[in-house]
């Protein structure tokens, strides 16, 4: 395959910076501009590498044009092709630039103007990162300090704490646990005292139905006077209920108690009764 395809020589390097053909190089500050002999010499070695691009593509379309017809053997074919240019490039030694020092000289000069831009570009880039970096070190350092700051409040009072609870004497604990029980003694005698006079007062001015109290209260009252309970009875209940069970505070109020008493209750607010059985009753939540 490859003895049918046209001999294709190395084609000399082509020049290494476009810079150098451009109509309008960048000089730097104290360069000069090429001389004519020197622009005359660049722009002859252009016009052969050009030339010479245009054999090369020439030769590489005559070569297509004599590959098979046959789609499925052209890949094998231009894969074959490509390996042969490759070795061929392998094999070949790169030129150098031109030997005209003033051209020399120039191409230097761009290159590391070029090099010094990007080094420059590079720099800039440095610099802002170094910006960002140092901007978000000092924020960190703000915060580690407000931590730092907490931290240290946090363990002398725990410290202190600490102190207190060792200082604190077992006689001082005692001290309070029994201020604390004297206390809990008052208010139980206290709440003793309210409770009597509580049910002296309602024993006094609510007094229960006696059989002798008219004709009228025996004809209302035949036998149930044995089974009815005083009204600071019925407070009782009701409150030990709220208290002993607040979920279910509810009380029957059965044959014990008396309806007139159960009515006062209710008309002032003092007992309600229950929203679906009439006869239960519970104290009102004063809360």
């Amino acid at each position: 395959m490859d003895s049918d395809q046209p001999e294709v020589s190395g084609p000399p390097p082509l020049l290494s910076s476009s810079p150098l053909v451009s109509s309008s190089p960048r000089l730097l500050p104290s360069e000069a501009p090429l001389s004519e002999a020197a622009e005359a010499e660049l722009l002859d070695r252009c016009e052969e590498q050009f030339t010479n691009l245009e054999r090369i593509q020439n030769a590489i379309l005559s070569c297509e044009a004599d590959f098979s017809a046959d789609p499925q053997e052209q890949p094998l074919n231009r894969l074959k092709a490509t390996e042969a240019q490759l070795t061929q490039w392998l094999k070949m030694e790169p030129r150098v630039l031109p030997t005209n020092p003033e051209i020399l000289l120039h191409a230097g000069k761009d290159e590391i103007q070029k090099l010094m831009s990007e080094l420059e570009m590079i720099a800039a880039c440095c610099e802002a990162k170094r910006s960002n970096l140092s901007e978000t070190l000092k924020r960190e350092q703000t915060w580690l300090e407000k931590r730092q700051e907490v931290l240290t409040a946090a363990t002398n009072h725990v410290e202190r704490l600490r102190i207190e609870q060792e200082t604190s004497s077992e006689h001082s604990i005692t001290s309070v646990l029994l201020d604390t029980k004297n206390k809990i003694k008052k208010m139980k005698s206290y709440n003793d005292q309210l409770t009597e006079v509580l049910g002296d007062l309602l024993e006094d001015h609510f007094p229960l139905p006696t059989a002798g109290a008219g004709k009228r209260r025996k004809k209302a009252l035949p036998d149930r006077n044995d089974n009815l309970i005083s009204l600071n009875t019925i407070l009782e209940l009701l409150m030990n209920r709220s208290m002993e069970s607040p979920h279910d505070p509810y009380v029957a109020a059965d044959d014990r108690f008396w309806p007139p008493y159960v009515e006062m209750l209710l008309r002032y607010s003092v007992a309600v009764r229950h929203p679906e059985n009439s006869g239960l009753i519970r104290l009102e939540s004063f809360c």
